[in-house]
């Protein structure tokens, strides 16, 4: 089994079902199946089904053919074989789940907290794993069996202990590609702990392939433990597979038919769980694979220059304000500076707009303010202040803090903000629990209401449903609803409207606009379109190639622009056609002329 074979992002539970539907449809899977599911209900229910106790000895049986009673005949000891077969089944099924559940318990959080954490935790699990699997394991196995008295349990947490690397590299791989997901950013945002994503989110995404690895582990598993037992390490009065191959093994010229059923039976279990997690891993890997997701790269930079951007108001009067701010990526050549000395500020109740063309660094502004940068990206600035205090030299954790209470955050990109495999109630009152402290009731009112409060008619079923069973406009009305939902004082949307249709996106932007004003808070739009800035922002910042180039009030600016490249962004907006009959609407409703 491969890394490569699961998917890079977790699957809704509508997905899971049809997954379930497309295994039935294989013949082979479902052979594989009724057949495991066959040996785990004789090995439940060996002492119903057992004719005869299997550890009494008949001396008459010893060596015995097939009849008088006796399905399968005697063994070497006199006892009978199909009794001490069924019984066999439960001790080589208990021996694998255990290695399985030891396996997974070792390796699937350390890949988990490898691929979101990356760095030294990355580093130090690899190095693990790496180590574990070059250990020669049956030299371990025996030398455990003999500390032990062969003490089964601990035999196969051994086993599972050296099938942990399998989990983790699996774990980890999949981690590494869900922690890029724009929902996990969405959960950091709300104010969710690293732990709490951890569990909620990036533990759930491990679920499908987990169960693939087991169903491979639980194989390699039992063919360890009947080695085991076939060297004589066990107890002679649990019947095991290994015990009976061993007997018939030393009979095989004069009896084969003794070493034949336990091979028959552990060869046709272990050919069952292989062909079970081959036909799963077959029709994961051959789905559709997920569409790329907007890259945060931004453009090459100029050359530096100094601090750019107007600030109007003094650390202490400003919900934000970011001084001489500077974002570099760690490349192959050296550092690429990104963000150039940007300086601004929003007042309390003040709507400030962020405009430029893709690759200008105001997403990469925002999400420096946000703490929301990739591992690979450094901002530096001589001052961030949140809420009139100084949040840029805070430590992460208490930065952190700051998300979800005194800041809400509005991605664009809505379905890929919500996490498939949850309700959209459990993620709207997951942060209102974790962060705010409030019971499970509470958190269900206070959802229903915010919910009601942004325009959704019917909360109650939107609460009930996942992200795919909703519209691309209720889900941003969703992610609105969670933003403000902690009451932040300052409110940040990237491109809130660029994946919505034009209808939808008047009616975002009006929501906005009546939000930001009913609760007071500040309101930071990130756009490219010029017509979202006429609509909702009383100033604008326009930014290029990582400066501020322009700032001011929204009617000097459409009035008088100052650069050329504002002039060309604005007759950019009013010569698409939906574009300007947003901007057309949206002065005729302010009173406002826009000029040419």
């Amino acid at each position: 089994m491969t890394e490569a074979a699961f998917p890079a992002t977790p699957e809704p539970v509508q997905a899971r079902q049809r997954l379930w539907s497309r295994y039935l449809r294989r013949p082979v899977g479902v052979a594989a199946l009724a057949v495991f599911l066959l040996v785990v209900l004789v090995g439940l229910f060996a002492p119903l089904l057992a004719p005869h106790d299997p550890n009494f000895v008949d001396f008459n049986l010893t060596q015995a053919p097939p009849g008088h009673g006796h399905l399968m005949g005697g063994d070497s000891a006199g006892r009978d074989i199909f009794s001490r077969l069924l019984y066999g089944a439960r001790t080589t099924l208990y021996g694998a789940a255990v290695a399985c559940l030891a396996g997974a318990l070792l390796g699937v959080p350390a890949g988990v907290a490898a691929g979101y954490f990356g760095g030294p935790a990355d580093r130090i699990f690899s190095w693990i794993s790496d180590a574990a699997q070059s250990v020669p394991g049956m030299i371990v196995l025996l030398i455990v069996a003999a500390g032990t008295g062969a003490d089964f349990t601990v035999l196969m947490i051994t086993v599972g202990a050296f099938m942990a690397p399998g989990y983790y590299r699996i774990s980890r791989s999949r981690a590494l590609a869900v922690r890029k997901e724009p929902y996990i950013d969405a959960a950091r945002v709300a104010g969710l702990t690293h732990t709490q994503i951890l569990r909620a989110h990036m533990l759930r995404a491990v679920y499908a392939p987990v169960i693939i690895q087991s169903a491979l582990t639980a194989g390699i598993a039992m063919g360890l433990q009947t080695g085991l037992q076939f060297l004589g390490i066990g107890t002679a009065s649990n019947p095991d597979w290994g015990q009976m191959m061993n007997d018939g093994f030393r009979t095989m010229l004069t009896h084969p038919l003794i070493l034949l059923w336990p091979s028959a039976a552990l060869g046709i279990t272990i050919a069952a769980l292989a062909f079970m997690g081959s036909t799963l891993a077959d029709l994961v890997n051959s789905r559709t694979a997920p569409a790329p997701r907007r890259s945060r790269a931004a453009a090459p930079p100029r050359q530096e220059g100094g601090a750019t951007g107007e600030l109007l108001h003094s650390a202490a009067d400003s919900a934000l304000r970011i001084e001489n701010l500077r974002v570099s990526y760690r490349t192959p050549h050296g550092d690429k500076q990104v963000v150039h000395g940007v300086s601004l500020d929003v007042a309390p109740g003040e709507v400030l707009g962020i405009v430029g063309e893709s690759g200008s660094g105001k997403s990469q502004t925002v999400f420096s303010a946000l703490d929301l940068l990739p591992a690979d990206g450094t901002a530096t600035a001589d001052g961030i202040w949140v809420g009139g205090s100084e949040a840029g030299s805070l430590p992460r954790a208490k930065r952190h803090a700051l998300l979800g209470t005194r800041i809400g955050y509005v991605p664009q990109e809505p379905m890929s903000n919500l996490d498939p495999c949850y309700t959209i109630g459990h993620q709207l009152t997951e942060p209102l629990r974790a962060v705010h402290g409030l019971s499970k009731a509470e958190a269900g009112e206070r959802a229903r209401a915010i919910l009601e409060r942004v325009g959704i008619t019917d909360p109650d079923r939107v609460l009930a449903s996942y992200p795919h069973q909703i519209s691309g406009g209720m889900a941003q009305r969703v992610l609105i609803a969670g933003a403000v939902s902690g009451n932040p004082g300052l409110l940040v949307a990237d491109e809130p409207t660029t994946a919505l249709d034009v209808t939808v996106q008047a009616e975002v932007l009006e929501l906005l606009r009546e939000l930001q004003a009913e609760y007071g808070m500040a309101l930071v739009i990130v756009t490219h379109n010029f017509g979202v800035v006429a609509d909702i922002c009383d100033r604008v910042a326009v930014m290029k190639d990582g400066r501020i180039i322009e700032t001011g009030p929204v009617e000097q600016i459409f009035g008088d622009p100052g650069d050329p490249y504002t002039a060309e962004l604005i007759r950019a907006s009013q010569d698409d056609t939906e574009s300007r009959a947003d901007l057309d609407a949206a002065w005729n409703t302010a009173g406002r002329t826009v000029h040419s």
